[in-house]
């Protein structure tokens, strides 16, 4: 049996599917705007950590052209002075050759004295070399007195000349381009 329905029963029955109908619409678009909001947060999580990536990547971009830059310099450096071990293990040759050419001039026989102008020539030649390899002598004989290039071995009083001067060169002080090698030792007045 089919139940009939009068007007207002069907009038009420309508209503109620219209109010269901907008209630479920109603969800659905508060469920739309909840996604949105939610779409929204991840866009800005993702923009906020790409961000974040980008700085991190401009960071390590920078410290690696400063460690190139770090590594150059190192390099420059290292070619600069590459010859610096060399030369202070070559001084001790140069300071026996010097002190062999000190004897000719004390009147030695002929025959020693051409021996010794050979060693003059060697001698020569090595300063020649060291020269050329820019390791120079530090003048210091009747100069003022500096404990960055010398260092004072023996005091002397000595008239006529002023306090703190040199006056005698013990062994010779050497530099190589800008960096002290090996300091004077030198003699110097009171």
């Amino acid at each position: 049996m089919v139940k009939k329905m009068n007007n207002e029963e069907i009038k009420k029955e309508t209503q109620e599917e219209i109010k269901e109908e907008q209630k479920v619409e109603k969800e659905q678009v508060e469920n739309k705007k909840q996604k949105k909001k939610k779409d929204n947060k991840e866009i800005e999580s993702f923009k906020e950590e790409n961000k974040a990536l980008q700085e991190k990547i401009l960071r390590i971009s920078a410290e690696m052209q400063n460690m190139q830059r770090r590594y150059e310099d190192e390099i420059a450096r290292l070619r600069k002075y590459e010859g610096l071990e060399f030369a202070k293990e070559i001084l001790p040759t140069i300071d026996n050759f010097e002190r062999a050419i000190k004897l000719d001039d004390t009147n030695l026989e002929d025959e020693l004295s051409k021996f010794l102008s050979g060693f003059k020539m060697i001698y020569t030649n090595l300063v020649n070399i060291l020269n050329a390899k820019d390791i120079k002598e530090i003048d210091c004989l009747n100069q003022d007195f500096d404990p960055n290039y010398m260092e004072a071995v023996l005091t002397a009083k000595v008239e006529g000349i002023e306090k703190d001067k040199v006056v005698e060169v013990l062994q010779k002080g050497y530099m190589y381009k800008d960096k002290l090698l090996r300091p004077a030792m030198v003699k110097v007045s009171e």
